[in-house]
């Protein structure tokens, strides 16, 4: 129930839909009050005495209030809809900006499928309790009193009868409340479950074809679709069991007004009209008392939908800006770490007691097998993830003082899985920034080496490419990658095995290119190619988290060590093939 008051934010942000909403609702169930005093007015008057003029001055009123009851429902279903939709954006809008404010570490715990559910189906089941639950819910309580009401000055022991039987009414919806909302928090998150596994489905469905695996995934996909089916079945009969138990009880209650009411009129304690307008007060009645079966159900659905959003909207990125972070100018490019020991999940180091430094222009080499710690260096540096002790310092600037976005912006990076939108070849090299010369994107394009590949496609630049870039190779893609990050023209650049997808022509070509480019910058490479580490200012050999060895290429095969077994092994052979194939040693956490 917390969850449910701390969603009414998003609908009292709109506050004057929500008091237009109210007072449309309060008008027609006002107006829809006044059909069955007069409708029992009329009938007295037919039988007193008759006269057509009253009865028709009656039937008038009547008609007016039906046609003012139809104007102010539909005011209140215009103004709900309105506020509902508005309060869906908002809540939309708050979790999308939430998950751009997480860090990378957010992410490899959550599940793709899982956040999109949350976006889509839990929001929407928030959009119906604004809409049904706020407004109708409250229009089931303000009938209820204001018919009670006119009822008790009517005749009120007729009134105690049908009274009796609300408090049946009330413990029913309160039951199935409890019962409903464990239901629903276990669909929505089989309804997560279900996505991700559709998603993921869809993105590897090169995969899936590959191996032949359709029946494996439609397995997966049908036993999640079966486990929804099963506790929506059992969701349905429950609301159904209730709509069938209000009706009866309804039902009794209006044979008993028939019975008692019927010995009041003979009694003469009460004028058939005044059964009549007890009969059609029991009719209006019977709208919120079947009600709140339904608004039961759209509560308990919001109550576990709003868990789930709090979920993240409450989840604290350990990567935060400190409200005083100073925007960082263009820098130099000076890096330092400062006895940097890096943790993902609070108990083994990833990386630790790691101490160096990057002058500006210098190329950092980062060589070391899979798990080595290669990744986690340069993913610190932007800060995808934060240093757990030490500290990281660009141009003596401690990187948790200064802005993230200006932060990214001095530090480019190519990341080893490379993500292309689907979007055009120009909007993907020109990602994230609002205005581009069309010169600087081809210049980008002719540095990565994709220009002339580009130029022979269908629409050259404005050729669209598929979902994630499946119409690209893998080195087209990294090239575009690379080319996405030259033309932010950043003075420091992380290359995360940025070569490892391309071929030996290619990337001579793209060594060239890329040698201009890094002239004045200062880079780091994930180095998996002989020629990379032969440039390199400094070789930073690692091994389980730890800098092993460091110096140029020649001073650490002079040492005859950790790096001359790698050489060995991985390198040299680079040296002697006539046709060399890239040898990687893998990424790491």
């Amino acid at each position: 129930m917390r969850g449910l008051v701390r969603l009414t934010k998003y609908a009292f942000r709109h506050q004057w839909y929500l008091i237009g909403a109210y007072a449309a609702m309060t008008a027609s169930s006002l107006s829809a009050l006044v059909v069955p005093r007069m409708l029992g007015e009329a009938i007295d008057e037919a039988l007193a005495s008759g006269l057509q003029s009253r009865l028709l001055l009656l039937a008038g009123v009547i008609v007016l209030f039906s046609l003012l009851r139809g104007m102010f429902s539909y005011g209140q279903r215009y103004l709900s809809e309105s506020l509902s939709q508005r309060s869906a954006y908002d809540l939309r809008e708050d979790f999308f900006r939430k998950l751009q404010g997480m860090s990378f570490g957010f992410f490899d715990r959550e599940q793709t499928g899982d956040l999109m559910s949350k976006a889509t189906q839990d929001v929407e089941a928030v959009r119906m309790f604004v809409s049904m639950g706020m407004v109708r819910g409250l229009s089931i309580f303000v009938t209820l009193g204001a018919v009670l009401t006119l009822m008790a000055v009517m005749n009120w022991r007729l009134t105690l009868v049908c009274a009796a039987f609300l408090p049946i009414i009330l413990w029913r919806a309160l039951s199935m409340s409890r019962s409903l909302r464990p239901i629903w928090m276990k669909v929505q998150e089989e309804t997560g479950a279900m996505t991700t596994v559709l998603q993921e489905n869809l993105s590897g469905m090169r995969v899936v074809k590959a191996f032949g695996a359709r029946d494996y995934e439609e397995s997966k996909f049908n036993s999640r679709a079966d486990a929804i089916a099963r506790l929506t079945y059992s969701a349905t009969r429950l609301f159904a069991s209730q709509g069938s138990l209000m009706t009866f009880i309804f039902t009794s209650a209006t044979g008993a007004i028939l019975w008692y009411g019927g010995r009041e009129v003979a009694a003469g304690r009460l004028t058939p009209g005044e059964l009549a307008s007890f009969i059609l007060f029991m009719g209006l009645l019977g709208m919120p008392v079947r009600m709140s079966g339904w608004l039961m159900n759209t509560l308990s659905r919001a109550s576990s939908a709003g868990q789930r959003l709090y979920d993240v909207l409450d989840a604290e990125s350990p990567v935060t800006e400190k409200p005083d972070a100073m925007p960082l100018p263009r820098v130099a490019g000076h890096i330092a770490f400062e006895n940097v020991s890096v943790s993902y999940d609070d108990s083994v180091s990833a990386v630790r007691n790691i101490d160096f430094e990057a002058r500006p222009g210098q190329m950092i080499a980062l060589l070391g097998g899979p798990g080595s710690g290669k990744s986690t260096i340069a993913h610190v540096i932007p800060r995808f993830y934060d240093v757990s002790e030490g500290r990281i310092t660009i141009d003596g600037h401690d990187v948790r003082d200064v802005a993230l976005s200006s932060l990214r912006h001095n530090v480019g990076i190519v990341l080893q899985d490379v993500f292309v939108f689907s979007a055009s070849v120009k909007d993907n090299i020109a990602y994230g920034l609002d205005e581009v010369d069309m010169d600087e994107v081809v210049r980008a394009a002719k540095i990565a080496q994709l220009h002339d590949f580009i130029e022979g496609l269908p629409d050259g630049y404005d050729t669209w490419v598929g979902e994630r870039g499946v119409t690209l190779s893998g080195g087209q893609r990294q090239r575009l990658a690379i080319a996405r990050t030259l033309l932010l023209d950043p003075p420091a650049l992380i290359l995360d095995d940025s070569t490892s997808s391309v071929d030996m022509a290619t990337e001579h070509r793209l060594q060239e290119a890329l040698e201009e480019v890094t002239r004045g910058r200062t880079t780091f490479v994930i180095a998996h190619r002989l020629s990379t580490v032969r440039k390199a200012d400094l070789i930073l050999v690692l091994d389980d988290g730890e800098i092993v060895e460091r110096g140029t290429h020649e001073e650490l095969l002079e040492r005859n060590g950790f790096y001359r077994g790698i050489y060995d092994l991985q390198l040299r052979p680079q040296d002697y093939s006539p046709d060399p194939v890239p040898v990687g040693l893998g990424g790491d956490a």
